[in-house]
């Protein structure tokens, strides 16, 4: 594990006592466990169960085990961890007890063509669909699907923060949209399985939470997709220029990925049934102060290479509003105590450390 990430599960594990208990001798099943989200929820896991003798075991669905092995060594030869090959829209069940499922897989990273749009809209319904199944078979006793703040469609301008009870939508004749039309459907999947009586007879529903995740930055996340806070943390570590597309004038916000996996695993454990949580940090910024905040932190890593400069493609258009994708957490707040732990400057600094320690 690099230094930057173990320092990062160490404050994690400081910061959360009392949160793990409900996993002590449980049996975790997670798809989606070998990207971004998976691995630090793995790296989370993993060293609680370490230091605190948890005993949980994981087992982690995987299109690609091998990939993996060869990304994360360290968690993937980890005794707790068991690694199985298959699709989530038809892997086979495994034998054994299952107590907890997250289920996380998804493939964001996909270009306009129909037939690819069509596959990932089926990985969302699909794939939901196999996982919730799996978890009324195994009796378990808690369910998360990672879900995301597309679901919203797009935010009005005059709104400065989704929150939950936001009822926009997508368009659903833009095949763009497939991502956030399947994330709809799979939520609406999930809400039907946590009703009482779900599936006839004495069923009492599974106890189902989600998590609608925004934006995020931290170690592993992927540099040359189309994540814009990658895009710009690649070119720093470059050395510049940091290259911003547009007009820099839509807003986003960014949580860091151990504040990230916090955050999921608080929502497992703890998080109401049939709800839906916003995930990620309320501090909105635009590309344009995106950009110039890694150009600055990159100059402060590395105070001989000077300031790397930040190109804009385009002017903004007078009188234009600018587009908006910034979540209200106050469920995540009140409801279950949860806040950033690292501003976004420094997540952007650790960030830019991981990937030197490399």
């Amino acid at each position: 594990m690099a230094a930057t990430i173990a320092t990062d599960i160490s404050r994690l594990l400081d910061r959360t006592p009392s949160l793990w208990e409900p996993l002590r001798g449980a049996s975790l099943f997670m798809s989606g466990g070998t990207g971004f989200f998976g691995t630090w929820l793995l790296e989370s896991l993993l060293a609680t169960n370490r230091e605190r003798g948890l005993g949980c075991r994981v087992t982690v669905l995987s299109r690609d085990p091998a990939r993996f092995v060869v990304k994360a060594p360290h968690l993937a030869a980890d005794p707790t961890v068991s690694l199985i090959a298959g699709d989530v829209r038809s892997f086979r069940f495994p034998d054994g007890p299952v107590t907890h499922v997250i289920h996380a897989a998804t493939d964001t990273i996909a270009p306009p063509h129909g037939t690819v749009q069509q596959a990932v809209f089926d990985t969302c319904v699909e794939g939901t669909r196999r996982m919730l199944s799996f978890a009324r078979e195994k009796g378990c006793q808690r369910f998360l699907l990672t879900s995301s703040g597309a679901v919203y469609g797009r935010q009005p301008p005059d709104l400065s923060h989704v929150p939950e009870d936001f009822h926009g939508g997508p368009d659903p004749l833009n095949p763009r949209n497939a991502y956030a039309e399947g994330k709809r459907a799979a939520e609406l999947l999930c809400a039907i399985a946590a009703e009482p009586h779900a599936g006839g007879g004495d069923h009492s529903g599974l106890h189902v939470s989600i998590a609608r995740c925004f934006a995020f930055v931290g170690p592993h996340l992927p540099l040359d997709v189309h994540f814009a806070i990658g895009n710009f943390l690649r070119d720093a570590i470059a050395g510049g220029p940091l290259r911003i597309g547009g007009d820099g004038t839509p807003f986003r916000s960014y949580l860091y990925a151990a504040d990230l996996a916090e955050w999921l695993f608080t929502i497992l454990l703890r998080g109401e049934s049939g709800r839906a949580y916003n995930v990620g940090s309320e501090e909105a910024v635009s590309i344009r102060q995106l950009a110039d905040r890694v150009a600055d932190v990159a100059a402060a890593v590395w105070p001989d290479r000077g300031r790397p400069e930040v190109i804009v493609a385009k002017q903004p258009v007078p009188g234009s509003s600018a587009e908006r994708y910034v979540p209200s957490c106050r469920l995540a707040r009140v409801d279950l105590g949860l806040a950033p732990a690292t501003p976004l400057d420094e997540a952007i600094r650790r960030t830019i450390v991981w990937a030197k320690e490399k």
